[in-house]
């Protein structure tokens, strides 16, 4: 017969078959195996058999035979010392466990717990609760919204006679100076990208554009310091003309040489009495916590690793980056209870097969390769956000400088670790069973990245979520990537919830253009002339070929000065002495299209055509 093996390849066949000893558990079994298992089983046999190489690589995957259990480290902070005559033996982590075994008693650790509660309750109140909230700002807050959300003449913001000369009173968290703009903003005819927005202040009252960040342009003018944020007093003013750039406390501004509707200048008077920021101080004081649970109270590692998820996840949302200021709570219990559920999922998975090693035999160095990730992770706007890679998303990633080289680096480190991982995997035999639901959960994200009108995003919490399974093997190297992942998850949730792994492309976007059709100025630099008078000059513009746009909007110098069907507009209500920059949309049905980029008219009279592209 065709099919069948050759003699001498069927030594090869039966090689593959049980053992004695296997047949006879075999026969010993209550129920024989079904159907479908020996057919499952031959049909192993068969591709075995067929594919000499898939057999190899299938018995490298399943690791060495016997497969065996990984034997737990040793304690490194242990030290032997021989002489001639003498030998000594010094264990740290005997001696830690030796004289602190008086303070692991669960009534010490039940009586600290509220005690530390309140605390954190009382820091949180003075951090953001003795504010109005409607002083507590952002470190991206700002009086004026970007292109025309203020709508015509810029109503919706500033009413004349209404702003010149009011006061407000303000208070700023710690850490605005690295809160930048991710999509360039247009100012006059520069743009604004990887950096807060600040225009002007170079003058001797530090006269700042309505547009500002307030809390970027209080830390340039000294009002406030970066560690500790603070409090002022806005001063707003109407209808400033030529605002100065300024480099000072380590930021720069932009200067704008025309007028604005709406400017400020900032003050250190204040009515308000606890300003200072809290979060480093309550940093240390959740650092020295954390580390005391790990090596001198020690209780059960379960108990630690809850310990750890409520101090990570609340340091997050009411200290370290808030959703909102002050921070929402209601929000906050919202996204706690699902985090608690996700939490138990990575203790059943992967903690407690690693945790329990190093804290309870290992505690000081439980502690270090622990605590030092975790943290790391649990301070990701202060970590690993300053990475050029932040957001994830191409379009960021190839604008930033280094972005590519940064990327490229992280790809390497990830490789790398998962590659050493999976040598680890291996040697249990575990490596099929983790491949193959790695490979169904790849498939899986393949098939959402394929689903129409929707992007991919992998969140932080995600990777936690893919790559904590992975980790549930008792070495030290698993032990940092627990810490690592575990902060990485509640950072994530506690500052930006449960974000949908599938979001649509104005999800993403945010406030980049919306690549809309653009309409083209019929003025420029050829046809402009400067030798009419300057009550009679106009400008013109044609709409997009198609779209179905039925209208305009027109930026002059940053504010929206007309919005209509006309295609042309006179320059005699503007100021001749002064520079303008004309950028332009399309609207349809009330919806503004994408705005061009600015075309400049100089007091000279000279014409300068926008660049291509939007704005």
């Amino acid at each position: 017969m065709d099919d069948e093996p050759l003699l001498g390849d069927r030594a090869e066949y039966f090689r593959l078959l049980p053992e004695e000893d296997e047949l006879e558990a075999f026969q010993d079994e209550s129920e024989p195996p079904s159907q479908a298992e020996n057919s499952a089983h031959d049909l192993e046999l068969w591709l075995i058999y067929r594919i000499p190489r898939l057999r190899r690589i299938l018995d490298f995957l399943q690791g060495p035979k016997p497969s065996r259990a990984l034997q737990e480290p040793s304690p490194l902070l242990q030290f032997n010392w021989n002489s001639f005559r003498h030998s000594r033996h010094i264990s740290f982590e005997s001696l830690t466990i030796h004289r602190t075994r008086t303070l692991t008693s669960p009534l010490i650790l039940a009586f600290l717990i509220p005690i530390y509660v309140i605390c954190i309750s009382v820091l949180s109140r003075a951090q953001s609760f003795e504010v109005p909230p409607e002083n507590s700002l952002g470190c991206t807050a700002t009086y004026w919204p970007a292109t025309n959300a203020c709508g015509l003449d810029g109503q919706y913001c500033v009413r004349p006679g209404d702003a010149d000369g009011l006061t407000v009173d303000f208070k700023c968290p710690a850490q605005c100076a690295s809160v930048f703009l991710h999509n360039p903003r247009t100012v006059g005819d520069q743009q604004v990208v990887f950096e807060p927005l600040i225009v002007g202040g170079g003058d001797e009252e530090h006269t700042y554009r309505g547009d500002s960040f307030i809390c970027a342009a209080a830390l340039q003018a000294g009002i406030i310091s970066n560690s500790r944020g603070g409090c002022g007093t806005v001063h707003l003013v109407e209808n400033f003309t030529g605002f100065i750039p300024h480099t000072s406390h380590g930021l720069s501004s932009i200067g704008f040489p025309t007028s604005f509707p709406l400017a400020l200048r900032l003050s250190d008077s204040t009515q308000f009495g606890k300003c200072a920021d809290l979060r480093n101080d309550v940093l240390v004081l959740n650092v020295l916590v954390s580390a005391l649970l790990f090596m001198v109270l020690r209780p059960r590692p379960i108990v630690l690793y809850w310990c750890l998820v409520c101090i990570g996840f609340w340091h997050v949302t009411l200290f370290s980056q808030p959703r909102a200021y002050p921070p929402d709570l209601a929000g906050a219990f919202g996204t706690f209870l699902p985090a608690l559920f996700v939490c138990y999922a990575f203790w059943r998975v992967a903690m407690r097969f690693v945790l329990p090693v190093f804290a309870t035999k290992m505690p000081l160095e439980g502690a270090v390769l622990y605590l030092g990730p975790y943290w790391v992770t649990v301070l990701n706007n202060m970590t690993l956000d300053r990475l050029p890679i932040d957001r994830l998303i191409m379009s960021d990633i190839v604008a930033r400088p280094g972005g590519l080289v940064t990327l490229f680096a992280a790809v390497i480190c990830v490789v790398s670790i998962v590659v050493n991982q999976m040598r680890v995997i291996r040697k249990t035999g575990w490596l099929p069973y983790y491949l193959g639901w790695y490979a169904v959960g790849g498939l899986l994200t393949i098939g959402l990245a394929l689903l129409p009108t929707l992007n991919l995003r992998i969140h932080h919490y995600v990777f936690a979520m893919m790559l904590i399974p992975g980790t549930a093997f008792p070495t030290r190297l698993s032990a940092v990537y627990q810490g690592f992942l575990l902060g990485l998850f509640l950072n994530g949730v506690a500052a930006w919830g449960f974000d949908p792994i599938l979001q649509t492309a104005a999800e993403l976007r945010r406030d980049a253009p919306l690549g809309s059709e653009l309409p083209s100025f019929l003025t420029n630099s050829t046809n402009y002339d400067p030798s009419i008078p300057w009550l009679e000059q106009r400008i013109s513009w044609s709409l997009p070929d198609s779209g179905g746009w039925d209208g305009f909007s027109l930026l002059i110098d940053d504010v929206e000065r007309y919005v209509g069907d006309g295609l042309a507009y006179g320059l005699g209500t503007l100021d001749a002495a002064l520079p303008h920059f004309f950028r332009l949309a399309a609207t349809k049905g009330g919806r503004t299209g994408d705005f061009t980029m600015p075309a400049t008219l100089w007091p000279n009279g000279t014409w300068v055509d926008p660049l291509p592209g939007p704005s």
